[in-house]
Parts: structure tokens; C-alpha cells; sequence
């Protein structure tokens, strides 16, 4: 089992470095989905991923806090409303209900982001 965690905590690490990139891959959720599974079978993987310089924070601010900083919000917000408004415009232009589904999504994830708590610094 300790073998299979460490290979799902690598895999949902990896999720959440793509999901700083992607905006519709959510970053913390994958990131503390590894720590979880590292912390279970790993302690030095575990202890090297909350120690991290950049992927720490996430993790330490949304366990202490359960919530996410001004500037990680307004990021990610932007990014995904930029990315399925190109997506609805340009790519599925002609396919009314994908633009609904997009659009839908773009809402739902908006709302899910901006649901947690501002983390003041």
C-alpha cells in the first residue's frame, strides 16, 4: 500500500504542477491530495513537499487557514474566464450548447474559487 500511495501522490502531484498552467486543473486540491497520500507512506517526500519553496505554501496556508490568497484567486479567475471565453468564441462558435456547458463551467468554478476564504497576509 505505502508503494501504491507514493505513486498516486506522484501522479496528483504532477496534476497539480499541470494545474498551475491549466485553469480549469486545480493546483491546491491535487497538491494536498499528495501531501495526504505521501504523509501516509512517505514522511521525507511528505516533509520535502510541505519544506518546498513554492508548492509548500499551498499546502501549509490552505490546512492552517482553509483559505486562498487575494492574488492566487484574481489569477486564477482571470485565467479561466480568458481561456473558456476564447474556447466559446472561437473554438465550439457554432455549437450553441457547448458554449452553454462552458459557460456553466466557467460560473460553477468561479463560484467554487471565490467560496473559500481570502487568506490576508
Amino acid at each position: 500500500m505505502k508503494t501504491l500511495f507514493m505513486l498516486l501522490g506522484a501522479v496528483a502531484l504532477v496534476l497539480g504542477l499541470v494545474g498551475i498552467f491549466v485553469p480549469l486543473l486545480p493546483t491546491t486540491p491535487f497538491l494536498l491530495l499528495a501531501a495526504a497520500l505521501w504523509v501516509r507512506s512517505s514522511p521525507r517526500l511528505y516533509g520535502w513537499l510541505v519544506s518546498h519553496r513554492r508548492l509548500g505554501p499551498y499546502i501549509r496556508q490552505f490546512r492552517e487557514h482553509r483559505a486562498i490568497p487575494l492574488r492566487a484567486k484574481v489569477i486564477s479567475v482571470v485565467l479561466l474566464w480568458a481561456t473558456l471565453l476564447y474556447c466559446i468564441v472561437a473554438v465550439v462558435d457554432r455549437l450553441w450548447w457547448a458554449q452553454l456547458l462552458l459557460l456553466a463551467v466557467a460560473v460553477e468554478v468561479t463560484w467554487h474559487i471565490l467560496s473559500f476564504a481570502t487568506l490576508r497576509r
